[in-house]
This record gives C-alpha cells, sequence and structure tokens, in this order.
C-alpha cells in the first residue's frame, strides 16, 4: 500500500512538472511579440515624490490598481505592496513607523533588518516574482528609490545580461513636498530618513542620466498633474521600438522559432 502511495505521489509530481513546463513555454511563445518584452524600466525617486502616482499615470499599473500590469504588458516589480501587507498581519499600523524607529529599536530591528525581517521577507517575494518574469522575458516596471547609484547599476546590468533594454523615469520633487507626502501617505517613513534619501536622489542624477545615456527622462511631480505629453511620447517609444540588445534579439528569434514549431498544441 505504501509503495503504491509513493508510486501515486511521484506520478502526480511528474505530472505537475511537466505543466509548469508547458505553462512556461506557453508563456514565452504567447507573450514574444507583445512590445513590452524585454522592456525594463527602472522608477527612481525619493520617498514622497510620487513614483505610484507617476507610474500609474504613464503606464497604467500601481499599487492602488488591481491590475499589476500595464496594456504593452509591462510588470510591475514593487516590494512595498507586499511589505504593507505584512505590516498588516503582524498587527502594525504603517503611519507610527517613525514613531517605531524612534520609540522601540527592537520592533524597528524586527519590522526593517535581515532576511527574517517583515522587509526582508517583501523583498524575497518579490524577487521571486521578478525572478519569474525574467525567466519568460516580460517587460518590467522596477519601482525603487534611486539613492544607491551602484545598486541600480547592478540591476541594470543583470537585466542587459538577459536581454533586456533598459530606460530610467526619475520623479523630482522638492523636499518640502516630500516631507509633507510623506507625512500625510498610509507608511509614514522618519522625517530625517525622507531627507537623507531625497539629497542622496538628487546628488545621484546626473550618474543616472550618464549610466542610461540617453534612456532617460525627468518627471517634475512637485504638483500632482497629468503626465507631459513629451515623457508619455518618450516612454511609449521606448517601448515600443524594436528590441536593440543583441542578447534579447537572439532570445526573440529562438522564441519565434519554438512559437513557429508549434510545440505546444
Amino acid at each position: 500500500m505504501k509503495s503504491e502511495l509513493l508510486s501515486e505521489i511521484r506520478k502526480i509530481q511528474s505530472e505537475l512538472k511537466q505543466l509548469q513546463q508547458e505553462a512556461f513555454i506557453q508563456m514565452i511563445t504567447e507573450g514574444v511579440d507583445d512590445p513590452g518584452i524585454l522592456k525594463c524600466v527602472f522608477m527612481a525617486g525619493g520617498p514622497g515624490s510620487g513614483k505610484s502616482f507617476t507610474a500609474k499615470e504613464i503606464f497604467g499599473v500601481g499599487k492602488e490598481l488591481t491590475q499589476s500590469f500595464s496594456v504593452d504588458g509591462l510588470k510591475l516589480v514593487n516590494s512595498d505592496t507586499a511589505f504593507e501587507k505584512g505590516l498588516k498581519d503582524n498587527g502594525i499600523n504603517s503611519k507610527e513607523l517613525g514613531i517605531i524607529e524612534k520609540e522601540d529599536p527592537e520592533l524597528w530591528d524586527k519590522i526593517t533588518k535581515g532576511d527574517s525581517s517583515i522587509r526582508g521577507k517583501a523583498k524575497a517575494l518579490t524577487q521571486k516574482q521578478q525572478s519569474f518574469y525574467e525567466a519568460g522575458r516580460l517587460g518590467m516596471v522596477i519601482d525603487g528609490t534611486g539613492d544607491e547609484v551602484n545598486k541600480i547599476k547592478k540591476k541594470k546590468q543583470h537585466a542587459e545580461s538577459l536581454g533586456y533594454d533598459c530606460y530610467m523615469v526619475f520623479v523630482n520633487t522638492s523636499l518640502e513636498v516630500a516631507l509633507e507626502r510623506n507625512a500625510n501617505r498610509d507608511r509614514v517613513l522618519p522625517e530625517d530618513l525622507v531627507t537623507e534619501i531625497w539629497k542622496a536622489c538628487q546628488n545621484n542624477l546626473g550618474a543616472f542620466q550618464s549610466m542610461f545615456s540617453g534612456k532617460f527622462v525627468i518627471v517634475d511631480n512637485t504638483i500632482y498633474r497629468p503626465i507631459n505629453k513629451n515623457v508619455q511620447k518618450a516612454v511609449d517609444d521606448f517601448v515600443r521600438k524594436p528590441i536593440y540588445n543583441p542578447i534579447g534579439k537572439k532570445w526573440i528569434q529562438n522564441a519565434r522559432a519554438l512559437k513557429k514549431a508549434k510545440l505546444i498544441k
């Protein structure tokens, strides 16, 4: 009886593995002609700059939307969604993060320090999600801060090694506005941290412009308003242009060969 049960389990595992492989190949063959395939857009800007608002305006994606992908097929990669859910699941009011940092260092460490923290787990979950997108070379909008140049540089190099063309949307605002928005949003960060990150982003602006070499645009978000038509056109042109990266070109060629061979019925 035991051997029969083990045999049945192995059979189910084998079938599940086959289904996963078929689903993966289907994702590649169905998505290879999407306009956003192999396009990676980095969102940069400090807390309170309005990156989520800008992403929603440009791509139609954002934390407040039920849809996490744009009409061009770009997937949103943002660990804040998982982080805020983790806070809620642990009974922590996101508006009290600033107070917690000052008055409860032990709890602050459990929230932010190390892989087992709420922040660490949120990042790990988001990384798994991103890895799945990368496996199918799906287009991505990566929402970050921009206070660490080397971190963005490594992410860009990683994306390019997979065949992606990369672009950056830098969302800018005054420090005064950033602090005001931070105080009024659901997840309030300590003022000194917001100031520190804002200053770092400003200092990194030139480095980002050089790093992305023309595939870069600044959005002035001091006042919430519809996206400038020139900005929208520049981003749309990038997303819809043929892939430039030679690695990406080769990947598309192979994926189309799979599709033409009709390996999946």
